[in-house]
């Protein structure tokens, strides 16, 4: 066995200690041999409790099963953002976020290390951000407020396709059904949403937003659920979003970033109307339409089993694909000029227009950002103009150094590889073939005229 230096040792300890996260770590008979005072802070512990004791004494209501230090020591397998919670040798409830991982010297297990973060400190934050909503939501009470910045009436486009689905979306805004609305960046998924609300029977009740990606997994449940007093430690009876959006609508982007687990209570709720607070042992119900926005078209979402095809197809009442801008040619200049008119009443300035170099490089621009990119653009371009009319050399050089491509004639070749723009073709037309059939894989095989099982391959190979 290699033995370490007494120097060694002691560098080692000075970094395990300095380092801001809890670190315990037990050899394979389950003794602590190291324990930082990050981790006794967490813990509620002195590091003279736990460090040489065995793990079950320090923390008597942990088990084999139970504790993810000994669970990794049997099993030689690292467990990743887990929460735990037990109590410590006082009694103190503990919950932890923790990363456990086996340490082995060679091929032989020596011990395991543990990475934990205060959980209760994170779900403390969560319910802050909870009461600031709640804070909100009664201040426009208060001042009768709208709940929504946006109606249909502010999106802004001549395309024939958009102006059908909104009017499509004014008609069923008038249901209590969910909805689910896919799109890619910048597309303007939430103004559409806040349109369905402004336009439905909930108009007057709360609009609540909430991005799915910008929560951390562990707080996401809590953040829509609520929580109940001595669920954990500090814990107290507090609303979740669900409950805040009582009688009103909840909009939840980014869905397909929503854990696995938490989407099958999702499904619940919708199905029964019924909310269980974290730690709470009854329900209560609530009246919230749930609307949906995806970035990631649903097939692939489901594909990749990032979505539950049974809370998929539950959402899949109402489905709105939003165009990008791409496919939208003539709302390219249209919003262009509508976003010169805006800006020369913000800056205070008088351009007229764009000049036709500037005007053929847009309509020839992919714009992957799509209608954000091409306000950020114009905005860009506004500020550093000082003619009457925008030109080419006023785009920002990182649109100036990209080639622009045409679109909607061909596929942009990739030299002289046949392979190669075959796969390009293949790819374009499975993704038209997706978006005409709203997602639905049978139907998109019956487009193609290929068979499923044929289709599902493909898309699988596309996600490689």
């Amino acid at each position: 066995m290699v033995q370490l230096t007494a120097l060694t040792q002691e560098v080692i300890t000075a970094i395990l200690k300095s380092i801001d996260e809890g670190i315990h770590v037990v050899n394979t008979e389950g003794r602590t041999i190291f324990y930082n005072e990050v981790a006794a802070k967490h813990d509620g512990m002195d590091v003279k409790e736990v460090q040489g004791k065995h793990l079950i004494d320090a923390f008597p209501s942990l088990t084999e099963e139970s504790s993810t230090l000994l669970k990794v020591i049997n099993t030689g397998k690292p467990i990743y953002n887990q929460t735990q919670v037990y109590l410590n040798v006082h009694g103190t409830r503990i919950d932890t976020i923790n990363t456990t991982l086996p340490i082995f010297l060679g091929e032989k297990i020596i011990g395991a290390v543990e990475i934990a973060k205060d959980y209760s400190r994170m779900k403390l934050l969560a319910e802050r951000l909870l009461d600031l909503q709640k804070s909100i939501n009664k201040s426009r009470k208060k001042k009768v407020l709208k709940q929504v910045n946006y109606t249909f009436n502010d999106l802004m486009t001549v395309n024939s396709e958009f102006i059908g689905m909104i009017d499509e979306a004014r008609k069923l805004a008038k249901s209590d059904s969910p909805i689910l609305v896919y799109g890619e960046s910048g597309t303007g998924k939430e103004l559409f949403v806040q349109g369905i609300h402004h336009e439905s029977l909930r108009s007057g009740g709360a609009f609540i937003v909430q991005n799915c990606a910008a929560i951390p997994e562990t707080l996401l449940e809590s953040i829509l659920f609520g929580t109940a007093k001595g669920s954990y430690t500090g814990a107290v009876d507090r609303k979740g979003l669900f409950e805040l959006a009582d009688g009103g609508t909840l909009f939840l982007d980014e869905l397909h970033t929503m854990p696995i687990e938490l989407q099958a209570k999702l499904l619940r709720v919708l199905e029964d109307g019924m909310v269980r607070r974290v730690g709470g042992s009854h329900n209560s119900s609530v009246d919230v339409r749930v609307i949906a926005a995806m970035n990631v078209h649903p097939a692939i979402a489901l594909q990749e089993k990032k979505l539950r095809s049974d809370l998929y197809y539950r959402l899949n009442v109402f489905t709105f694909s939003l165009l990008p801008l791409r496919k939208q040619t003539e709302d390219i200049l249209y919003l262009t000029d509508y976003f010169i008119q805006d800006f020369n009443r913000k800056l205070k300035k008088s351009i007229q227009g764009v000049e036709k170099k500037l005007e053929s490089f847009f309509i020839d621009y992919q714009w992957p950002g799509n209608v954000r990119e091409l306000k950020h653009t114009v905005e860009y371009m506004m500020n550093v103009c000082e003619e009457k009319w925008l030109r080419y050399e006023d785009l920002p050089i990182m649109l100036r150094q990209q080639p622009a491509t045409s679109k909607g004639k061909s596929t942009p070749l990739q030299g002289l590889s046949l392979r190669k723009n075959l796969e390009l073709v293949e790819k374009k037309l499975i993704m038209n073939a997706l978006d005409q059939s709203a997602g639905n894989i049978n139907q998109a095989a019956k487009l193609l005229e290929i068979p499923r099982q044929t289709l599902q391959y493909k898309m699988k190979k596309m996600m490689e």
